[in-house]
């Protein structure tokens, strides 16, 4: 009864010590996650803004061909990206922080565009 006691006790010290944010194998780290979801929202977008309105092209096959991009400059792949995805939603206290990051990126990225200030005219060599 002893020995059951000391190996359900240290059983629960273990799975109770080991670190939350760790993710099993076959799932993309959650700063590779959040790189390449960034890729992918962005890719979509494009697909949204731009290619949905040229009809020569189909949106759908030039996402495709936009994530077959981004999977390989990411090195990995659309069954491990959509697997991790799945994973990651079933685990919001991890896909939180991440789209959390994502979404300051955004605020960041919106704030840094700033229309350029038109050049000085150097009126010395205007003609009067």
């Amino acid at each position: 009864m002893r020995i059951q006691r000391l190996f359900l006790l240290s059983a629960l010290f273990l799975f109770s010590c080991r670190d939350k944010n760790s993710v099993p194998s076959g799932i993309l780290k959650p700063a590779q996650m959040e790189a390449v979801l960034w890729d992918v929202l962005l890719a979509d977008a494009f697909t949204n803004d731009f290619i949905k309105k040229d009809t020569t092209k189909r949106p759908e096959v030039e996402n495709v061909k936009l994530q077959q991009q981004i999977f390989a400059t990411n090195k990995t792949s659309k069954e491990e990206f959509y697997k991790s995805f799945e994973y990651y939603k079933a685990h919001p206290d991890l896909m939180q922080p991440m789209l959390d990051s994502l979404m300051s990126r955004k605020t960041r990225e919106k704030n840094n565009i700033t229309i350029p200030a038109p050049k000085a005219v150097d009126t010395s060599k205007l003609v009067k």
